[in-house]
């Protein structure tokens, strides 16, 4: 079966891609030794509650034809595939990557894995994309994506400081 997803269900899985990946830099923290690592990481974890509010704002502006059931689903099967799909998309949030983190990571590695998850999120949406119809809020999961890119440009950024270090 095909399904067809609104804006206002994409916009619920992007909020909890940010929750997944704020609690991904708050488990780095927590692993790492040195303090200055600790609070770097905990802003991190910040910044991805910032986007989840960003996301949340956006999906407050979603019309009610762009919040419309696209399916017929009386037993809420949807959503517990919307949860599966955020879980397992591999990209920001994943619960997997929080479950890889030992500790024994630089600071490095964990903003380079955090991009390469930031990437793997943008190639999540862009598949999500086309299955959202115009009139259902496309222009949303274009807004998503273009949030996305603004992380990677963070993180990017944030990696070249610690590189020059």
């Amino acid at each position: 079966m095909a399904y067809v997803f609104n804006a206002d269900e994409i916009l619920e899985m992007a909020i909890k891609i940010e929750e997944n990946g704020a609690a991904f830099y708050r488990k780095a923290s927590e692993l790492q030794k040195d303090a200055s690592d600790q609070d770097f990481l905990t802003r991190l974890a910040v910044m991805e509650d910032s986007h989840k509010v960003t996301f949340a704002e956006m999906k407050g502006h979603v019309t009610e034809l762009e919040k419309s059931k696209t399916v017929f689903d009386p037993n809420g099967e949807l959503s517990a595939y919307l949860s599966a799909m955020v879980d397992s998309h591999g990209g920001e949030g994943s619960p997997d990557a929080v479950k890889a983190l030992t500790g024994s990571e630089t600071m490095e590695e964990i903003i380079s894995t955090a991009i390469g998850l930031e990437k793997d999120s943008i190639l999540f949406y862009l598949g999500l994309r086309d299955l959202v119809p115009p009139k259902f809020g496309r222009d949303k999961i274009d807004d998503i994506i273009r949030e996305e890119r603004k992380h990677i440009v963070q993180l990017t950024y944030l990696l070249r400081k610690i590189k020059t270090k």
